[in-house]
């Protein structure tokens, strides 16, 4: 009978050990820390988001001047930090919800201006004379080879709702731009 009694200990031990490396064991299992490389993939990805780009506010604001922005910001957004547009600004003559990109430059004209010139110079690549599809107004881009008022708008229409081209390439995801009207054009465009 003493045996049993000793044995029935030796099993109640038992089961405390093994509940307790268990309990351990989960334990572990839930302080588990990334491994180096998942943090650098975390840390890249927040700096993605929190890129930032140069813009240069020219024309009828308060305070024009180059201005660092996040890369999500809108024309609107970078006018407010230049202090707001003037009295004589013609906030017709703009899309203020245009996404910005760096180096872009917003011009903001006044009202009565001509901005036909101006606009030229900055959607224009001044050492080749191609248009910068970015920047290019409907006009401009009309002025490209089989690029009518449509084919204008769809191009406007997409860079507004998905940001500048990267690349000239882009332009094929235009609704209404295949490979021949590319094949046209791809002389005469510039992404900058």
């Amino acid at each position: 009978m003493k045996w049993i009694k000793t044995y029935e200990r030796w099993i109640y031990i038992g089961a405390l050990v093994i509940g307790a490396i268990i309990w351990m064991t989960q334990r572990e299992e839930t302080t588990i820390q990334p491994l180096p490389f998942e943090q650098n993939e975390q840390q890249a990805e927040k700096q993605e988001e929190q890129t930032s780009v140069f813009v240069d506010v020219k024309g009828a604001v308060k305070r024009a001047g180059v201005y660092e922005v996040a890369a999500t910001s809108r024309i609107r957004d970078v006018i407010e930090m230049a202090g707001g547009l003037t009295e004589e600004a013609d906030e017709t003559k703009m899309n203020l919800a245009m996404k910005v990109h760096d180096e872009m430059v917003i011009y903001v004209p006044k009202k009565g201006e001509e901005i036909s010139e101006l606009a030229d110079m900055h959607t224009t690549d001044q050492s080749n004379g191609k248009v910068n599809i970015n920047t290019a107004t409907a006009e401009q881009l009309q002025t490209l080879q089989g690029i009518g008022p449509a084919k204008a708008s769809a191009i406007i229409a997409y860079r507004e709702e998905h940001g500048p081209f990267q690349k000239v390439e882009d332009l094929l995801n235009v609704s209404g731009i295949g490979g021949k009207s590319f094949e046209k054009i791809k002389e005469q465009i510039v992404v900058r």
